[in-house]
């Protein structure tokens, strides 16, 4: 496990060193351009700020290494953590008002999706998990998860994507059916305070203006043809003829009328009627085939979270097509190990375990749509850990065919997470995404809202990647399906029941492994904020590499090169997972980070 004395982490670009120590790998010419395209793909997601002059807590050790600041939040009553200041500070305005962890949770996406665009929004989807805390002193909480993933349109088919194209990145072909508005209203019907006009209206006004941030002008610079010459994007990222700076004024007027429509109109306004009417004439005009029948149809899934225990703790995560069952596996397999210390065997066996449970993740999709789910169903037992962990060797790693991946997944991508806690005890983690930055690049420029790629979640048949892999059936493409993803919105709760953590992250394939790692650094006695901003490392078996910020302790990354592994370090100035938490101490005090890596700072009360 990673260690207690250095500092934040990522994962990204610009190898620093790249060393070699497999015992079975493909040709270095194979390895090396995938190892390339992976940090490229990557390196769409790296952008830093220097943020509000808040008061900075973070370990004096950390300090030479990172670019951005870590902020530590203390509170008695409530807290959020989200990516973006604002937005963590209109949450806790929302439960300074009387409402709960649900309503500040909506508060801060609906917030998140005007100011940080890029990441998420109304126009795509994600899952939340809640926690209902006990309504007697002699009950126990109750959690549940909303599931509001996209789903392919009633169109959808698998050759419905030429094999080699991009027509399921962008443009209107790549736009699955949004769900954020039907599963937040769904989530605020069952469990609000609040009314909903209350909660929408702050980001409806956020809209009509406010400075941009470091985050957003980093990425603004990505698409500069888009940004410049597209008349839907144009009049708001270039509004002068010259791409928006940091600290410039930018404004979503039209995103703000469509907010007010949904604040006074209730969810249902987005799903018929003239939001609905608009949204399906830029997905059609743009090559697309989301029918205003698809949106009126969408439903969201509520059902009780999947639990899982480790040393007592209780996890509580969403089911498939997330991966949380693949989650409670990793922490399934560690729980016969001791964790207490960081050693180099103990580093070992956590990669190894990430290697299992890559293999694992290849079982996940949409139970709905399969006849076998049986394996989906084992995955977060206690029972197939066991099995699996006889195959973990302590003196070496392995080829990638060991661990028995059955197919190749797609990589997902970006995202946006969301953790809540108020002074009841309920907690919320939401996590949501429209996919890669800026999504499938269509702007409706009637309704403000930037619509989704969701459907590059999926596989495309017929094209194996560079390792000779091919994709996956259970992932296919089919009318209603909801596409793998690898978000994990974690609660977690004390052995008598009580709250301790509500956690989730952003990062595509990297937020398990990266949820993972920092509660195994708070169990190892690290404070939150060293827990969060700690080193990382991560090993998804394809590429065959392990990579680990230049910031990991050489002797520990030493450990791994004898057993063999890939080792490729990067720079530690860079995004990769990002992870936003809230933790409530025994004595009550609440403590909330938001993740440096992006910027991130919380907020509480």
């Amino acid at each position: 496990m990673a260690p207690k004395k250095t500092a934040s982490d990522l994962f990204l670009p610009i190898p620093v060193s790249t060393i070699s120590h497999s015992t079975s790998r493909p040709s270095n010419r194979i390895l090396l351009a995938s190892v390339l395209i992976f940090a490229s793909c990557l390196a769409l997601l790296s952008v830093h700020w220097n943020p509000y002059h808040f008061i900075s807590r973070i370990s004096d050790d950390f300090r030479p290494r990172l670019r951005n600041p870590s902020y530590l939040i203390e509170a008695q009553n409530g807290a959020v953590a989200s990516e973006n200041v604002r937005c963590s500070e209109m949450g806790v305005q929302i439960m300074k008002k009387g409402g709960n962890a649900i309503d500040a949770a909506i508060a801060s996406c609906m917030c998140i999706g005007v100011v940080n665009m890029f990441s998420a929004g109304l126009g795509g989807g994600g899952f939340l998990t809640i926690r209902v805390p006990p309504s007697s002193p002699k009950s126990r909480s109750e959690v549940f998860v909303v599931d509001f993933r996209e789903t392919a349109p009633s169109l959808a088919d698998e050759t419905m994507y030429p094999p080699g194209g991009n027509s399921s990145q962008f443009g209107g072909l790549a736009v699955a059916v949004p769900g954020l508005i039907r599963g937040l209203g769904e989530a605020h019907r069952r469990w609000g305070h609040l009314s909903w006009k209350e909660i929408i209206e702050p980001s409806a006004e956020l809209a009509l203006g406010w400075e941009v941030d470091v985050e957003l002008a980093r990425r603004i610079p990505i698409y500069p043809d888009l940004m410049l010459n597209d008349p839907d994007w144009s009049p708001i990222f270039a509004p002068h003829g010259a791409l928006l700076k940091e600290g410039e004024f930018i404004q979503r007027r039209n995103l703000s009328r469509t907010l007010f429509t949904i604040a006074a109109e209730g969810p249902e306004s987005f799903y018929k009627g003239p939001i609905a009417n608009s949204l399906v004439r830029k997905i059609q005009a743009t090559g697309g085939i989301v029918s205003n029948a698809d949106l009126e149809n969408y439903r969201a899934n509520v059902y009780p979270a999947l639990e899982g225990r480790y040393l007592g703790k209780k996890f509580y995560v969403p089911g498939a097509p997330t991966c949380g069952p693949v989650l409670l596996h990793m922490l399934n397999i560690l729980e016969k190990y001791d964790f207490d210390q960081a050693t180099g065997l103990n580093v070992h066996r956590l990669v190894e375990t990430m290697k299992f449970g890559f293999a694992a993740r290849t079982h996940i999709s949409d139970p709905a749509f399969r006849n076998d789910t049986e394996t989906i169903h084992e995955i977060h037992t206690k029972a197939y850990a066991d099995a699996i962990r006889g195959n973990l060797t302590d003196d070496r790693t392995h080829s990638a065919q060991y661990y028995n991946p059955l197919f190749d997944m797609p990589e997902d991508h970006g995202t946006s997470h969301i953790s809540v806690v108020d002074k009841d005890g309920m907690a919320v983690a939401l996590t949501d995404t429209v996919n890669t930055i800026f999504a499938s690049q269509v702007l409706d420029p009637e309704t403000g809202i930037i619509l989704n790629n969701e459907m590059d979640d999926f596989s495309v048949p017929g094209t194996p990647n560079a390792f000779g892999l091919w994709p996956s059936p259970y992932n296919y493409p089919q009318p209603g399906k909801r596409p793998l993803s690898s978000t994990v919105p974690v609660i977690i709760e004390n052995a008598d029941g009580s709250f301790y953590i509500s956690a989730g992250g952003a990062g595509g394939s990297l937020i398990f492994t990266a949820v993972l790692q920092v509660f195994l650094h708070l169990l190892q006695g690290m404070n939150l904020l060293d827990a969060v901003g700690h080193g990382r490392l991560h090993d998804q078996i394809y590429p065959p590499v392990t990579v680990a910020d230049n910031i990991y302790p050489e002797d520990l990354l030493d450990a791994l090169r004898e057993r063999g592994h890939n080792v490729t370090v990067f720079d530690i100035n860079r995004i990769s997972s990002v992870i936003n938490i809230v933790v409530k101490q025994e004595n009550g005090t609440i403590f909330a980070v938001s993740d440096a890596r992006k910027n991130g700072i919380a907020a509480g009360y």
